[in-house]
């Protein structure tokens, strides 16, 4: 589920930590790291108990309906199905789910209000009714599912949830949503540890980002003197704190990860700069970058090797 962007933008933010926080010692720095990669598969766990919960509600509108003094025939033909449905039961009735989602403890970080006030804002959608009073199947079931989830994702209530518990949800967000919509669409069919497979892949997150992490730590002045020449007229005191972590973390992918293209490390740092720094550094991060590469490489000091992956 983690990308290689992904991983360099969290390298960058632990980066930027250890900089501003001198007592904070790369052992406790990798720890962070590794704390970070688990909140995001958590956050992807967190955000299946939602809907989980969200749907579950609909059992309990039926209830109210039906013990309406008065009730309407929308009341009378109202059914769950929006939590009965064979996907959202196939997630219910998901042993290894249901165990990872407990050991996390989840259901202390939200009162059923939350669960409520979503439940009845959602209501208010048109698509909802139309679906309850529609013909039930697989396919109605996944478009209102996801219809739901994309409802949440504008709530602004549901956003400020996800960020006091994940402050990765930010950043982490468009993984997630994408990871959820393919675990909606793989339900029924899907196997029990289906969901696993989102798990971040050892080969990312240490060998990669690891690495990365603890070279750029651990070669801070050696890099920044191999950076300072191209400058120029540049005072590398004064530059932005991100851009020179950027330069660096560049610098450390182009010399010494051989199977990754120098075309797709410029361009992962220049769109991370562009997204992350300040409104000049996307031109600065790149123009400097470009120039280190090519004295890197006429200097003999760029090695490729092997088949070039996506970045």
């Amino acid at each position: 589920m983690l990308s290689r962007r992904s991983i360099r933008v969290k390298v960058m933010q632990i980066l930027f930590a250890l900089d501003r926080d001198k007592d904070l010692s790369l052992d406790e720095a990798l720890k962070n790291y590794s704390k970070s990669i688990a909140d995001c598969y958590n956050l992807l766990l967190f955000n299946l108990f939602v809907m989980i919960n969200l749907t579950k509600v609909s059992v309990e509108d039926e209830k109210l309906r039906k013990a309406k003094h008065l009730t309407s025939k929308e009341d009378l033909e109202f059914t769950p199905k929006f939590y009965n449905n064979e996907i959202v039961q196939g997630l219910v009735n998901n042993q290894s789910l249901k165990k990872d989602i407990e050991k996390l403890n989840f259901a202390k970080l939200i009162d059923t209000d939350f669960f409520k006030k979503l439940y009845a804002d959602f209501g208010k959608n048109p698509k909802y009714p139309a679906y309850v009073q529609s013909e039930s199947t697989l396919e109605s079931h996944r478009d209102i599912l996801l219809e739901m989830y994309r409802f949440c994702r504008q709530d602004e209530y549901f956003n400020e949830i996800m960020e006091d518990h994940f402050p990765c949800w930010t950043d982490d967000k468009s993984l997630i949503i994408g990871a959820v919509k393919k675990i909606v669409k793989a339900y029924p069919e899907a196997k029990d540890n289906f969901y696993k497979e989102f798990l971040p892949d050892s080969e990312t997150v240490k060998d990669f980002g690891n690495v990365l992490l603890s070279q750029v730590a651990e070669k801070e002045s050696e890099l920044l003197e191999i950076i300072k020449p191209v400058l120029k007229n540049w005072d590398h005191e004064r530059l932005a704190i991100i851009d020179m972590i950027l330069l660096k973390m560049a610098l450390v992918e182009m010399t010494n990860f051989e199977t990754i293209p120098t075309k797709v490390t410029l361009n992962e740092y220049v769109e991370v700069a562009k997204k992350y720094s300040t409104a000049k550094s996307k031109d600065f991060v790149n123009g400097i970058l470009d120039k280190l590469l090519k004295d890197l490489e006429a200097e003999g000091k760029i090695a490729k090797s092997g088949r070039g992956l996506e970045g």
